[in-house]
């Protein structure tokens, strides 16, 4: 019988890089807050959101949650030496504000913030109004 030989495979580590200047993204919805760190060219460093950091149901649409969020992803991304950051927020959550907040606080530098949040310039038909 023929012996099959079997291949090592070696991965290479890759090397972590230094990025000390960088954009956040923070996307605001009404049920969840995602916050994610990229570098200058826009590869993501580090992300994490209210859902990821333990918070379910009507919790993650909280202020406190998006805080929190912001502070892990920061922490995430101490790691590649992120020292400052552009913010730019895009939503109508109630976390806009708590999460620039929780960046702040983890001790990044913000420089710029930003609302991208897209505004219809009367393109299509809006959706009838919720009735409670």
């Amino acid at each position: 019988m023929a012996e099959v030989k079997k291949k090592k495979i070696v991965k290479k580590s890759k090397a972590r890089r230094s990025v000390p200047q960088g954009n956040a993204h923070i996307q605001a919805s009404y049920n969840n807050t995602i916050v994610t760190l990229s570098d200058q060219n826009g590869d993501v460093i580090a992300w994490s959101s209210a859902g990821g950091s333990g918070f379910k149901g009507t919790r993650k649409s909280t202020p406190y949650a998006a805080q929190v969020s912001a502070e892990n992803a920061a922490e995430k991304a101490k790691a590649f030496g992120l020292e400052a950051v552009h913010v730019y927020v895009k939503g109508v959550g109630s976390g806009r504000e708590q999460a620039i907040r929780g960046l702040a606080s983890s001790g990044i530098d913000i420089i710029s913030i930003s609302d991208i949040t897209p505004i219809p310039h009367n393109g299509c038909r809006k959706k009838k109004q919720r009735r409670v």
